[in-house]
């Protein structure tokens, strides 16, 4: 077996984790290029053929598969760089991305201006035709009246085409015709039908996805040929996967033609990491948070399984725009260690959502920041050692982190450097208090039952003040934390989600007709196992059913038991299962109830690796580094002894006040706490009690 490397690009460092011949990790840091994240990417395989002692051609030879995680999708989004769309729907029905769900996250707030349509009405174009809720032809296609639009389109230089009318999802005919239409009058014009993309009783959440998708083909297709292309020029010959946001990997071409999948790649890999390094035996519940530079990123594990929403928005809820498409649900605020800290004219500090992100970054990097940060702010308070970050490869201003928060936060807050510094690192940590409170007491999640799962470079400078605010049983540091989301990518199996619509009751339940419904969705999954997932360990099939009470507004997602409906029995255990689901979900139900189910799913996962968490190589560099002045949160400075994360032996028990450090981030154990290292390398926390 060759080398495998996971490649996750955030907004200020790009992670790598490198599975060797033997089974054995090594981590490497490299900085994000946003203007070329594939340069990114390359350095960072750079940095590990350097320490290998080998030319970088000689090193990637020795590779057999690349995973990479990838914020290219979001960031076109976010920066308005998607290609020139047209939204092709059945006449009549122009507004489906204007009106979208309705709502508002503040009703009564009228400052703030309805969001734009996702796609404008001057490229919303009605096409006269209409399938009806059975599937039978209400008004037929019109050709020469979609003719004339696909000319309008080729003269107006449209670049991609969503197509989305009613009722695809029962009689597709109408769409596929159209997208005939498309490959003869605009070829090689990239097109997304909504049937295929994402089969959906909903018809905005359908419609939004498809124009997504769509608007993102031409970007992320020139993407991931460059990418493959220039791993290719460097010597790389093997398979390039790429996470995608359900929490697994596909073929990069694959992703090029369905990028909508791209949106959340990265954060979905964080609770697979933490499912993996740290579930067995711990709780029900893992709260995972992964700190990067830019963002932090809320997950959960639940039961072992990795709870997903088709509420994904792209910002604020109402205010932006939703995927459409399942999703791991992550949440994410501007809360990272390059998160500027500044104060406002009413004399209020705030600590984000603007980040330094990799240019110029913390003014601590010597890169051309001047504005304070929450890296910057740690260095002051000692949690940073200024001359070991990143293993001692970057040298840290300390001199000019002082300046930078005492110009804009001490002296306007009238108080010391040290004080100021203080007071950027809890608020910063009050905002991540806040955003694991929306995953987890907003949906009927006790903290206090569960266990904080530290991720990201920046985990461990508040990892102990977020546990014990959330009074959590303990916080786990994973061997691999810096790169959790890496670390989760090599372990993930290839994976791909296929659904159908097939509406019926409990209480009059359609038993063939679902069952030809799963049969069709158990085709599909295997053609996948044996083309994608030709060569992979082992492969099964997850089967779910979006289900609500009878005339309920929304469905919630119910696993399945059972492949087929064989009997009665078969029957009532989903309707147990809803009722079990639908009381944990919202702390209320009704068992005497009949039920109605709207979506059937099914995931392929192909196992392509073991499944089970690598080690760090040993290291065999002494335990103690020099001990240095600390300031925790809420004491004063105190000389705090420092310990090398990677020298701890298994079973060794550290009392807080310390600081442990890896090449790659430093964990600040507070005075009453308790780390002791367990048999997966992990650094298991007792929170205690403040001193």
């Amino acid at each position: 077996m060759g080398l495998r490397f996971a490649v996750d690009t955030g907004g200020t460092f790009t992670d790598l984790m490198v599975s060797s011949d033997e089974g054995t990790l090594s981590m490497h840091k490299a900085s994000t290029t946003p203007k070329d994240p594939v340069k990114g990417v390359i350095d960072s395989l750079a940095l590990a053929a350097e320490e290998s002692k080998q030319s970088l051609s000689d090193y990637l030879a020795r590779g057999e598969l690349l995973v990479h995680g990838t914020t290219h999708a979001i960031n076109a989004i976010v920066t308005g760089s998607t290609a020139r769309t047209a939204f092709l729907t059945t006449a009549g029905h122009p507004d489906t991305l204007v009106i979208r769900e309705g709502g508002r996250m503040e009703p009564f707030n009228f400052t703030v201006a309805y969001p734009e349509p996702y796609i404008p009405r001057e490229l919303t174009f009605e096409i006269p035709e209409r399938i009806a809720v059975d599937g039978s032809i209400k008004t037929a296609l019109d050709e020469g009246a979609t003719r004339r639009v696909l000319e309008t389109l080729k003269a107006r230089g449209i670049e991609a085409i969503g197509v989305c009318f009613l009722w695809s999802v029962v009689n597709p005919l109408h769409e596929e015709r159209v997208g005939t239409l498309i490959e003869e009058i605009l070829p090689g014009v990239p097109y997304t039908l909504s049937h295929k993309i994402n089969p959906s009783i909903r018809e905005y959440r359908r419609a939004i996805s498809t124009c997504i998708d769509a608007s993102l083909k031409p970007i992320m297709g020139a993407y991931m040929r460059g990418l493959e292309s220039r791993l290719r020029d460097a010597g790389f010959s093997g398979r390039v996967l790429v996470i995608t946001s359900q929490g697994g990997v596909m073929d990069a071409k694959d992703a090029a033609d369905a990028p909508v999948n791209l949106i959340n790649s990265g954060p979905s890999m964080a609770p697979v990491a933490a499912k993996a390094y740290a579930a067995e035996g711990r709780a029900d519940t893992l709260i995972v948070g992964d700190t990067g530079g830019t963002t932090f990123d809320v997950s959960l594990v639940r039961k072992g399984r990795i709870p997903r929403t088709r509420e994904t928005w792209l910002g604020q809820p109402f205010r932006s725009h939703m995927t459409g498409m399942p999703s791991v649900d992550v949440k994410s605020i501007g809360a990272g260690g390059g998160s500027i800290a500044y104060v406002d004219k009413g004399g209020l500090l705030h600590v984000g959502p603007i980040s330094a992100g990799a240019v110029p970054g913390p003014v601590c990097y010597g890169r051309g920041g001047t504005r304070p940060t929450v890296t910057d702010a740690a260095l002051v308070l000692g949690f940073i050692d200024p001359e070991f970050f990143l293993g001692g490869k970057m040298a840290l201003d300390r001199k000019g982190a002082v300046d930078a928060i005492r110009r804009d936060v001490a002296d306007p807050l009238h108080m010391s450097v040290e004080a100021a510094a203080e007071a950027i690192m809890t608020l910063a940590t009050e905002h991540m208090v806040q955003a694991i409170m929306d995953i987890t007491v907003h949906q009927g999640i006790d903290p206090s039952d569960a266990v904080f799962v530290a991720g990201g470079g920046a985990a461990g400078l508040n990892c102990v003040a977020i546990g014990r605010r959330l009074k959590c049983r303990s916080v786990v540091v994973t061997e691999a934390a810096a790169a959790l989301a890496a670390s989760g990518a090599l372990i993930s199996d290839l994976s791909a989600h296929y659904q159908a619509m097939f509406h019926t009751r409990s209480d009059a339940f359609d038993r063939d007709g679902i069952n030809n419904v799963l049969e069709r969705l158990s085709e599909r999954c295997a053609d996948f196992s044996t083309s994608a997932g030709a060569h992979a360990l082992s492969s099964e099939i997850d089967w779910s059913c979006e289900a609500r009470y009878i005339e309920q507004a929304w469905e919630i997602d119910v696993p399945l038991a059972t492949s087929r409906f064989s009997n009665d029995a078969d029957v009532l255990a989903l309707e147990h299962a809803f009722h079990a689901m639908h009381q944990d979900k919202f702390a209320v139900s009704d068992p005497g109830a009949p039920i109605e189910t709207v979506t059937w799913n099914a995931e392929v996962r192909c196992r392509i690796s073991s499944g089970k968490p690598g080690r760090l190589r040993p290291d065999h560099r002494g335990l103690a580094l020099p001990s240095r002045r600390v300031r925790f949160l809420g004491s004063d400075f105190v000389d705090a002894p420092v310990y090398r994360f990677e020298a701890i032996k298994e079973g060794a028990i550290i009392d807080g006040p310390a600081m442990i450090e890896s090449d790659f981030t430093s964990v600040v154990i507070d005075p009453g706490a308790t780390a002791r290292r367990d048999e997966l390398g992990n650094l298991v926390i007792d929170l205690g009690a403040p001193s």
